[in-house]
């Protein structure tokens, strides 16, 4: 029975090329049906699922040139309906189709402004001209903008860093990007005029949730790039920038708040709120203060109707047909078997079209919490800088406090200066008023004196002494009035002194009482302005403690259901255990060793990821990524342990199933422990560790054991068996050549001259190995290559050791035949295996050879001429074995009917005895087979194959990875013809009289 493995490469080739014609036929067809009916004349809005359906035909051919092919053909003339769901459609592409989407529609530049230009000028009913002309002329100025600055996509999500990046240090970059920002995109579309509450309204409004989606990345930017040429330029030459600035913010600001009331919007998208004044451009920390409108798409879609969509041909049957020929009377195996693999398809398609549509809620999902967890981290931000900016403004309040403190303490000195200079100067003031009614008496004593001595010289006589002693009198009162007159001018200049210190003091009084009031009216404000901002600080040092506890939450409930996806996908490796359909999958050692590695790796990055997790448990972004990585590289260990149980001897099925289960189980323990704050530090992946290693150790036991040799040794073993199999052919011609000589030898043996063939094959592939060598190696050694080489080479060797091994053998069964020891069997056997390690080589050599190299062609020509020697042997052997038989004629004329009838019986018991003998044989041989191929890495399909067997084709693929031919090991057999087991006739046993 013919299976799909055994389909001729031909017709897999006209399958694929008619298959990818009808796929691209189906798409074709698929993407005018979303175009036709997203882009009509009728006055309803456009359906999602249709537009998806065009941007995703775009990610699929990587452009937009199918869509152009259908929408070039539009009638846009004719309506403005149509050429208003055209931009609309244009626009969904340009924003969230592939990026060559871009290119291809400036192609189709002068359609798209002609469009806008031709309703421009005229009106129609529906009032449709001017928004069309609005429209076009939109989407033109968006075209060129993204054609002249290819950094901003499309979408407009751009960040900062690239919007920087963009704009660059030329200050005629950031007018032009400016510029375009502030394009009056909503202005224009005037949204009273439509009613959401109808198709024909909300056919006008469906476009405005792109503009919506523009105009706040457009806002964002130029707040940025505003505060950019604030920076670089006077306040004065950007002052008309500010006032359009503005004008543009107060339209758009209501342009947000009418589309917010209206019932349309508020299902398909959520608006954000501009603030209640555009932002200060003179103030440069005001851009700290600046929030980033964010647009949120909810998850609710609209629901999937059924389309009348023609579903696409799984399976040509005419083509198995042309392969196979009809099937005979009507029913055939194959029939059931491609109902089976339709039924198994069609399983599968359902099975994969759940898991999209449950991929795609989940991303919707995480696409969701991204932007809200975007908004809040935005938000955070926005607080931290303002928490930044308060934390300035208190030190520098807290910096002038101090300040006036000190100037009030310096004050205080002064003051206290001024009234000890006031004491003193008050002291000294007394001082001297004493001293001053001292003279004042002082002077009244002297007066009455002179008074009495005037009347005394009245009244009496005037002697001589009396002159003198008057004179001195004189003397005396001359030097007092000299006296008071200083005292007095003394006492006036004290006078003014004290006048002028008691002014001075008055007036430091008065500015100390001034300077006091102020001080107590400073400190109490300062004592309250400190409790205000004590006040401020702790809601801050709350509201920071609150954040960060909802980031550990957040992050925290990340892991968890990282952790729960984990156990998922763990489980379902394990419930892959005791799958029967998973009986029929296998694996090899080779690549289970390579899972192993890999999950060892993972446990390693898991540690690292949990012990940076606990130092910092508002980062579980390395532990999360380890956790993916490691669940996913545990499962496939997991399940390619199993399947390589599947091919194992028994015991180490069994040690290995054992550890797969015990794998698994430790896994689950880890991760439970990973989903509790309580048993999160003492989690530790040790134990799993242990139990790769151990399913590691018994893959690497389980590997064939020719493995064994070391890549540093491979350079000699292939000149030792190179040299090896040269001797032996060299050997086996010798014998030829002497058996020749002395006659000894039969036509059947002067069959066997091709060994000198097999000798040429041999020195073609040596001398084709050396060119191999010598063109690949490069700088390395010979060494070298053929230990980076190793799979390569080990197939080499194999394949000579093969050759060799085979010309051994037929001379040995030439021998045996001349001497009537042997069986013709075996030199057919011989042939067949000499033919096969002959292709083995070819194929080995042809690995790494150049296609136009001279020397491999004469290796092609050698093994050619040596499979028809081959053929020859074969053919003169059944020839020789028929005519042995022929000499044996049958004569059973002397026989009488009981005699006969007996023989016939004998022969019929014979049959029985040979046919069963031949099924004993035949199971030996698959079971020597079978141990061939486990011990060379052979897989099980090619055994059956080799057994005349068909294996059951695998619902699971094994292992992708190859495994090495054996060394040093007696190569594969060849085929045998597989020979249909013989009927048994029965005879009724009958007597004549």
């Amino acid at each position: 029975m013919n299976t799909i493995r055994q389909v001729p490469s031909r017709v897999k080739s006209r399958r694929s090329e008619t298959n990818l014609g009808a796929e691209r036929e189906h798409f074709d067809k698929q993407q005018l049906s979303s175009i036709s009916k997203a882009i009509n004349s009728t006055e309803t809005p456009v359906k999602e699922k249709h537009a998806r359906r065009i941007i995703l035909g775009t990610h699929r051919e990587k452009g937009a040139y199918t869509f152009w092919s259908y929408a070039i053909g539009l009638p846009l003339s004719s309506s403005t309906i149509l050429s208003w769901k055209f931009c609309h459609v244009l626009h969904k592409v340009l924003r969230d189709g592939h990026p060559n989407s871009l290119q291809d529609c400036m192609r189709y530049y002068s359609n798209i402004a002609e469009t806008g230009v031709l309703w421009g000028n005229l009106r129609d009913r529906h009032g449709y001209g001017q928004l069309v002309a609005l429209y076009t002329k939109l989407l033109c100025s968006k075209l060129e903008f993204h054609t002249k600055h290819p950094d901003i996509p499309p979408n407009l999500e751009a960040t900062d860093e690239v919007l920087e990046r963009t704009a660059g240090t030329d200050i005629n970059n950031v007018y032009v990007i400016f510029h375009f920002a502030v394009m009056p995109l909503c202005c224009h579309l005037n949204t009273s005029i439509a009613i959401s509450t109808l198709t024909a309204g909300q056919c006008k409004l469906a476009p405005l949730i792109q503009v919506i989606q523009d105009c706040s990345h457009l806002y964002h930017y130029s707040v940025k790039l505003l505060f950019k040429l604030h920076a670089c330029l006077p306040a004065d030459t950007l002052q008309g920038h500010r006032e359009r600035f503005h004008d543009q913010f107060h339209s758009l600001k209501t342009f947000f708040n009418k589309a917010r009331d209206m019932q349309y919007f508020k299902r398909l998208i959520q608006i954000p709120r501009l603030p209640d004044s555009p932002p200060n451009f003179l103030r440069a920390s005001a851009l700290a203060e600046h929030v980033k409108p964010m647009v949120v798409i909810p998850d609710d879609e609209e629901p999937e109707e059924q389309e009348e969509d023609e579903p696409e041909p799984l399976i040509d049957v005419d083509i198995f047909d042309q392969a196979f020929g009809p099937p005979n009377n009507g029913f055939d195996d194959r029939d059931l078997q491609i109902e089976n693999l339709k039924k198994e398809i069609e399983l599968l398609r359902a099975e994969l079209e759940k898991i999209k549509a449950e991929a795609q809620r989940y991303i919707t999902q995480l696409k969701s919490q991204i932007n809200s967890l975007e908004a809040e981290l935005e938000e955070q931000r926005v607080q931290k800088q303002r928490a930044l900016v308060e934390n300035e403004q208190l030190r520098m309040e807290l910096e002038a406090t101090r300040s006036r403190n000190a100037e009030h303490e310096s004050i205080q000195s002064t003051f206290v200066e001024a009234e000890k200079r006031a004491q003193a100067t008050e002291l000294r003031y007394n001082k001297l008023k004493e001293k001053h009614a001292e003279l004042v008496a002082n002077h009244a004593e002297l007066l009455r004196k002179k008074v009495c001595i005037s009347l005394y010289l009245d009244k009496s006589c005037v002697s001589p002494s009396f002159y003198f002693l008057l004179e001195c009198m004189c003397l005396w009162l001359s030097q007092m009035n000299t006296s008071m007159t200083s005292l007095q001018a003394e006492k006036e200049r004290l006078m003014r002194c004290v006048s002028e210190k008691e002014a001075e003091l008055s007036a430091l009084r008065q500015a100390a009482q001034v300077k006091e009031s102020s001080l107590v009216q400073e400190r109490e404000r300062s004592s309250k302005e400190l409790g205000e901002l004590q006040g401020k600080l702790k809601e801050k040092v709350s509201r920071e403690e609150l954040l960060q506890k909802k980031l550990l939450e957040e992050q925290f409930a990340l892991l968890q259901g990282t952790v729960a996806e984990a156990e998922m996908i763990i489980q379902d490796a394990v419930a892959k255990l005791d799958d029967p359909l998973h009986i029929r999958c296998t694996s090899s050692p080779d690549y289970l060793v390579s899972r192993a590695e890999a999950t060892l790796g993972s446990i390693d990055k898991v540690q690292e990821g949990h012990a940076h997790y606990l130092k910092n448990m508002g980062d579980a972004g390395a532990l999360l990524r380890a956790l993916a990585q490691f669940s996913h590289l545990t499962a496939d260990t997991i399940i390619n342990g199993s399947a390589t149980a599947h091919m194992a001897p028994t015991d180490h099925a069994d040690r290995l199933t054992e550890s797969c289960r015990g794998c698994a189980s430790q896994s689950l323990r880890f991760l439970e422990e990973l989903k509790s704050k309580a048993s999160l530090k003492r989690a530790d992946p040790a134990s799993i560790r242990l139990m790769v290693q151990k399913i590691l150790r018994i893959a690497q036991d389980l590997r064939p054991k020719g493995m064994d040799v070391g890549k540093d040794e491979l350079g000699d073993m292939v000149d030792k068996e190179m040299a090896a199999t040269s001797a032996a052919i060299e050997e086996a011609v010798r014998r030829i050549d002497v058996s020749l000589r002395t006659g000894e030898a039969t036509s059947m043996t002067s069959q066997l001259t091709f060994q000198p063939a097999i000798r040429l094959l041999i020195l073609s592939s040596t001398d084709l190995q050396k060119e191999i060598v010598e063109s690949g190696r490069g700088a390395a050694t010979v060494k070298e290559f053929y230990a980076r080489n190793s799979r390569w080479t080990e197939g080499l060797i194999s394949a000579a050791k093969a050759v060799g091994w085979g010309a051994t053998q037929m001379v040995d069964s030439a021998d045996k035949v001349v001497l009537h020891t042997g069986k013709y069997e075996e030199l057919i056997v011989c042939s067949h295996e000499i033919a096969a390690s002959t292709a083995q080589l070819v194929a080995a050599s042809k690995v790494k050879a150049d296609r136009g190299s001279k020397k491999l062609s004469s290796l092609q020509q050698a093994s050619r001429h040596v499979n028809e020697m081959a053929a020859n042997v074969v053919a003169s052997t059944k020839t020789g074995q028929e005519q042995i038989e022929d000499k044996d004629t049958m004569d059973f004329s002397g026989m009488s009917l009981i005699k006969l009838k007996k023989e016939e019986m004998e022969s019929q018991v014979k049959v029985l005895e040979l046919e069963t003998m031949l099924e004993n044989e035949r199971l030996r041989l698959g079971e020597l087979r079978k141990k061939h191929y486990e011990i060379a890495g052979a897989p099980l399909e090619q055994l059956s194959q080799d057994n005349g067997l068909h294996a059951p084709s695998p619902t699971a693929p094994s292992s992708p990875k190859s495994s090495k031919p054996a060394l040093m090991k007696k190569p594969a057999l060849a085929q045998k013809p597989n020979l249909p087991p013989k009927n048994m006739v029965k005879f009724p046993l009958t007597c004549e009289s």
